[in-house]
C-alpha cells in the first residue's frame, strides 16, 4: 500500500505530487491522458497574485474581488487562504522555473482580466496554463515521481467509509486493476463535455473523479454553476484568452457598435453576448485590429494561431466571429476546510473537480490557476497526517472486473451512444446553459433519466482489449448522465439569478438561497439537502 495515489495528472495532481514527495512520501500520479494534454493548458489568459507590479494591488483587493465574483456562494476563509498565498505560489512557480513574461525592471509581467480591479494576472504569453504544467511536468520527471498513463478511473474502493485505494480499467492492457493507499487526491478535473460541440473543454472532461464520488456515497454541492466563457471561436468552440481584451480588445456586434465593457465579469459580458445573439439575431466579433500585428504576436500568439486555423481569418486585419460556450464547472466534490472529501475519509479533493468555496456562483478570471497550483501544496500537509496501512477485500477488484467484462460481452444493442451524447450537448446548451427556464430543465431531466433507462439498449462495437477508446468514451458517457441529472436537479431547485446561474422568471438574487444544493446517493437513491451559507 503506497502513502498516496494522485488521481489526474494535470496541474492539481502534478503540484499535489510535487509538494508531496518534499514531505518524503511516496507517491503515484495516474491519469487517463498524458499529462501533458490535460486540461490546465486551455488556463491562457494568466494566474492572479496581488504583486502590484504594474497597477496598485492589494490582497485585500483581490480577496474583494474573488467574494464579488462568487456572489455569496463561498467561504471567505478559504478565498483568504487562495489570495493570501498568491505572491508565493507565484515565486514557487518561477522558482521552478516557468517563463512568465517581464517587465523592463525584470518584474513578472501582469495583464487585467474580467473582474479584477487591477492587473492582476502573471503570464506568460497567451500559454499560461500550457507552461505552467509544462514546467510541473519536468520538475516531477526530475524527483523520479511515478507518473501512468492510461489509467481509467473506474471506482473508489470504500469500507466503512475509509478510502482505501481505487479501481481502474488500464488502457494499456486492457485488464482492470486497483491500487492501494493510504491517502488518495482526486484532481480529475470538470464535466464541461457535457456541453459537447458547445464546450472549450476536451472531450475527456467528464468529471469521472466526481461521478466516482457519487458513487462511493460522498457529497457534491454547486453543480448548477457552470461558466460560459464569452469568447470561443464561432464555427469550433475554440477558446480565444480574455487576455485579448485585458490586451484592450473591443467585442462588437454586426453593425460595429461595442455593446459591452468588455472587462466586466465573465457572466455578465456572456449573456450580453447572447442576448445580441439570440434576441437581437447580431453576429458577434472580437476586434483586435487595433491593437497592431507587432503586438499580437508579441503577446497574443496562439489567439493569432487559432483564429487563422479554425476560422480562416487574420485578426491583425479582421473580425473574429465569436460566441459564448461553455468553460468552466464551479460545483464539483464537497470538502472541508483541509479539503477532505464531504462523506469519506482518507479521500481528498482538489482543482476543477473540487468545490473549495472559492468560485461560488461565478470564477473570477485567472483565480483557477492560482487554487490548482496553492491548493495542490496545501494538500500535501495534510496527507502526511496519520498515515497507516489498511486491510482491503478484493471483492471491489471482482466486482469492477466482472462489470467490464459484462460490457463487452453485450452483443446486443440498438441504440448509437455517440449520438445520443451529441444530442445531450446541444440540449444542455440549449436548455441548461446561458439561460434557463424550469419547464425546460424539466424537459431536459426526462431525456437524460429515458437515456439512463435505456443503458441496456447501449453498447461498444470494437471488442478489442487494448486501447480501446470505444470503451473509454462509453464509460464517461455513463458518468456525464449521472452528472447531468445532479446538475438538472439542482438547476431546477434553486428558483433565482445568481452569477452563472440565470433563470428566466427569476432575475433576481434571493436570499433564501443564499447556500449550497448538496447531492449524494444513499441506498440506490438521490438524496438533497440546501446548506446555508455559513
Amino acid at each position: 500500500m503506497i502513502d498516496v495515489l494522485i488521481i489526474g495528472s494535470g496541474g492539481a495532481g502534478l503540484t499535489a505530487g510535487l509538494s508531496a514527495k518534499e514531505q518524503d512520501l511516496e507517491v503515484l500520479i495516474v491519469g487517463k491522458n498524458h499529462a501533458t494534454s490535460s486540461q490546465t493548458t486551455m488556463a491562457q489568459g494568466g494566474i492572479n497574485s496581488a504583486l502590484g507590479n504594474i497597477t496598485p494591488d492589494s490582497i485585500e483587493l483581490h480577496i474583494k474581488d474573488t467574494m464579488k465574483s462568487a456572489h455569496g456562494l463561498c467561504d471567505i476563509n478559504m478565498i483568504k487562504r487562495v489570495c493570501q498565498n498568491g505572491p508565493d505560489t507565484i515565486e514557487w512557480l518561477d522558482r521552478l522555473g516557468v517563463p512568465f513574461n517581464r517587465t523592463k525592471d525584470n518584474k513578472i509581467a501582469q495583464r487585467g482580466l474580467g473582474g479584477a480591479s487591477s492587473k492582476r494576472a502573471c503570464y506568460a504569453q497567451d500559454y499560461t496554463g500550457l507552461k505552467i504544467l509544462h514546467t510541473l511536468y519536468d520538475s516531477c520527471l526530475r524527483e523520479n515521481i511515478q507518473i501512468e498513463d492510461d489509467y481509467f478511473l473506474l471506482n473508489l474502493i470504500v469500507e466503512d467509509k475509509i478510502v482505501k485505494g481505487a479501481t481502474f480499467f488500464n488502457i494499456k492492457t486492457g485488464e482492470v486493476e486497483q491500487i492501494l493507499a493510504k491517502k488518495i487526491v482526486i484532481a480529475t478535473g470538470g464535466y464541461g463535455a457535457i456541453y459537447k460541440n458547445y464546450t472549450t473543454n476536451a472531450t475527456n472532461s467528464t468529471g469521472d473523479g466526481i461521478a466516482s464520488v457519487l458513487r462511493a456515497g460522498g457529497k457534491v454541492s454547486d453543480m448548477e454553476f457552470i461558466q460560459f466563457h464569452p469568447t470561443a471561436l464561432k464555427h469550433s468552440s475554440i477558446l480565444i484568452s480574455e487576455s485579448a481584451r485585458g490586451e484592450g480588445g473591443y467585442l462588437v456586434n454586426s453593425k460595429g457598435e461595442r455593446f459591452i465593457d468588455e472587462l466586466l465579469p465573465r457572466d455578465v459580458v456572456a449573456r450580453a453576448i447572447y442576448n445580441q445573439i439570440h434576441t437581437l439575431h447580431q453576429d458577434v466579433f472580437l476586434d483586435l485590429r487595433h491593437l497592431g500585428r507587432e503586438k499580437l504576436l508579441k503577446l497574443m500568439p496562439q489567439e493569432v494561431h487559432l483564429s487563422k486555423i479554425h476560422e480562416g481569418i487574420d485578426p491583425a486585419d479582421e473580425l473574429i466571429p465569436i460566441k459564448p460556450v461553455a468553460h468552466y464547472t464551479m460545483g464539483g466534490i464537497d470538502v472541508n476546510s483541509n479539503l477532505e472529501v464531504n462523506g469519506l475519509k482518507n479521500c481528498y479533493a482538489i482543482g476543477e473537480c473540487s468545490n473549495a468555496k472559492i468560485h461560488g456562483a461565478n470564477r473570477l478570471g485567472g483565480n483557477s490557476l492560482l487554487e490548482i497550483i496553492s491548493l495542490g501544496r496545501f494538500v500535501a500537509k495534510e496527507l502526511s497526517k496519520d498515515l497507516r496501512d489498511y486491510s482491503v477485500s478484493d471483492i471491489h477488484l471482482k466486482r469492477d472486473t466482472e462489470y467490464i467484462e459484462s460490457i463487452f460481452n453485450r452483443d446486443s444493442f440498438s441504440k448509437n451512444f455517440y449520438q445520443l451524447e451529441a444530442n445531450l450537448g446541444e440540449k444542455f446548451y440549449k436548455y441548461a446553459g446561458i439561460k434557463r427556464e424550469n419547464s425546460q430543465l424539466n424537459l431536459l431531466l426526462d431525456k437524460i433519466e429515458d437515456m439512463k433507462l435505456s443503458i441496456n439498449d447501449i453498447g461498444i462495437v470494437d471488442k478489442s482489449r487494448e486501447h480501446n477508446s470505444n470503451l473509454i468514451d462509453f464509460l464517461q458517457f455513463l458518468n456525464l448522465l449521472d452528472i447531468g441529472e445532479i446538475i438538472v436537479k439542482s438547476a431546477i431547485k434553486r428558483d433565482e439569478s445568481r452569477g452563472a446561474h440565470y433563470k428566466i422568471g427569476y432575475p433576481k438574487e434571493d436570499s433564501r438561497y443564499l447556500g449550497n444544493f448538496l447531492f449524494w446517493r444513499e441506498n440506490g437513491e438521490i438524496k438533497s439537502q440546501f446548506r446555508g451559507v455559513k
